[in-house]
């Protein structure tokens, strides 16, 4: 199913870094059609493509092709997509190399310093019955983790590509959201309060929020990772 699927992908078409290609020598201007009357299902249920924002996007048909949107498609398929700038390349797959980039589901681990340890030990501190410190344990190959800091309602542990947010709160409330289920069968939700979709889920008495506010990191990267939050060791 995922080859014939990615098989009417649109090199380029909502691929995140994708812009600066309008600018090359090899665009060919051409006249073709948003369809709004094909609908699409994966895996026998019915799906929406749609960008982070939320926005449905409608596939378009240029002489009898139909070319579907690369990324939605890609995450719904949870199937790890790139833009390589540099060679103007989409990357399908996670066998792909994208040179320093962080767009491939690599998992590494997270080796957190006895001094961060306690830097994020101290943040959990400040909450009573919330002491128990959680934090990934793995991250995108490529990622690091930079710092912790704690509010008045949660603990944010700051990467380079990615905020963890850990709380008591579920900050989902009163957005759309789409349930799905984590390769540990945990099931969480997408949500997109403003332009960064967000993850979210109950882990024991907390709920853990992940995003990437840089939007270098894919919905299946962030899934990923989040199947790897556990208490600090």
């Amino acid at each position: 199913m995922k080859k014939s699927i990615m098989s009417l992908v649109v090199i380029g078409m909502t691929v995140s870094g994708a812009a600066g290609v309008y600018a090359g020598s090899n665009m060919q201007k051409i006249t073709a059609y948003l369809n709004h009357s094909i609908g699409f299902k994966v895996n026998g249920a019915a799906y929406i493509p749609a960008d982070s924002n939320g926005k449905k996007l409608a596939p378009i048909t240029y002489q009898n092709t139909t070319y579907l949107p690369v990324r939605a498609i890609a995450d719904a398929l949870k199937v790890p997509v790139a833009y390589d700038s540099k060679s103007d390349q989409v990357l399908i797959g996670s066998s792909q190399s994208t040179g320093n980039t962080t767009s491939q589901v690599n998992l590494t681990e997270v080796k957190y310093s006895k001094e961060q340890v306690k830097e994020i030990n101290k943040a959990f501190a400040n909450f009573e019955h919330f002491q128990a410190a959680y934090a990934p344990q793995q991250m995108i190959k490529g990622d690091t983790y930079q710092m912790t800091g704690a509010s008045d309602d949660s603990v944010t542990l700051r990467f380079s590509h990615m905020t963890v947010r850990i709380s008591p709160r579920d900050y989902s409330d009163g957005y759309e959201s789409k349930t799905v289920k984590l390769s540990n069968g945990s099931v969480a939700k997408w949500y997109t309060p403003s332009d960064t979709p967000m993850l979210g889920f109950k882990l024991d008495d907390r709920i853990v929020t992940i995003s990437s506010e840089d939007h270098s990191l894919s919905k299946v990267q962030i899934e990923k990772v989040a199947v790897s939050v556990a208490k600090l060791k």
